[in-house]
């Protein structure tokens, strides 16, 4: 692949590092689709349990690549194989862990609200600055940005386009925590890793059953089905086998 590199630096979590450091990691269509291809194949590794993805420590992501706006205006977020390789990211069923240093911008930041845990550097900088070139969010960050942070602050950054620094960021609840520069990334995977020692299984659920409090109503949201499937799992016997033979469990995800 010539736009991300991966690694697996800790049992079962594997490592996506955006590799465009001349753009900034700007994301054009070939990396989010080498990022899409290397999510589904993670996604269908049994011993890939928990993934990181970061970029260098000037930028995350400082967003869609301009220069691939062709000249009819049609913006890159309306691009078929673009959409396609996001509707990846959006669904990558495990759990997604960001380490963000430096800019996180655009794309970027919206890349960041794919993730279910966000670590910042203390270097890092959340913004939308699309409406400097008359243009918006598209990504889906006009929906999922009010839902972190709220009306009020989603206004400010998205009508003024400045950036917010990580310790805003930390506060309004794009990210969960702050950390030195050259820690970023090791936290996301002390994270990740903590992660994939519990049952694969579980942590899917879980993900799948907080991501769906804010797609469904809450009674729909509430349904018993999938939850009770849990109960019946190998991992949830091991468990409890584990939990009274006071030993570490062996989680196999079935």
């Amino acid at each position: 692949m010539e736009h991300i590199i991966v690694t697996r630096p800790r049992p079962g979590v594997m490592l996506v590092t955006l590799n465009r450091p001349r753009s900034l990691n700007a994301l054009n269509k070939a990396l989010l689709i080498e990022l899409a291809g290397t999510l589904n194949e993670a996604g269908a590794d049994a011993d890939v349990r928990a993934v990181v993805l970061t970029g260098d420590e000037r930028s995350f992501s400082a967003g869609a690549d301009i220069k691939e706006m062709p000249e009819s205006g049609i913006p890159p977020f309306a691009q078929a194989d673009r959409l396609k390789s996001w509707k990846v990211i959006e669904r990558f069923p495990k759990p997604l862990v960001a380490a963000v240093n430096g800019y996180a911008l655009g794309g970027g930041c919206e890349l960041t609200q794919l993730c279910d845990i966000v670590i910042a550097g203390e270097n890092a900088r959340f913004g939308t600055p699309e409406i400097k070139i008359a243009a918006f969010a598209g990504d889906g960050g006009t929906q999922r940005i009010p839902r972190a942070v709220g009306k009020a602050r989603t206004m400010m950054m998205m009508l003024t386009g400045e950036p917010i620094d990580a310790v805003t960021a930390l506060a309004w609840g794009l990210a969960v925590e702050v950390v030195p520069v050259e820690k970023t990334v090791d936290r996301a995977l002390e994270i990740a890793a903590a992660i994939a020692e519990k049952s694969p299984l579980a942590a899917q659920m879980v993900k799948a059953e907080i991501l769906m409090s804010f797609e469904k109503p809450l009674d729909e949201s509430l349904s018993l089905e999938r939850k009770m499937l849990m109960w019946q799992s190998e991992d949830h016997q091991e468990g409890i086998n584990a939990f009274v033979e006071k030993r570490a469990p062996r989680f196999t995800g079935r």
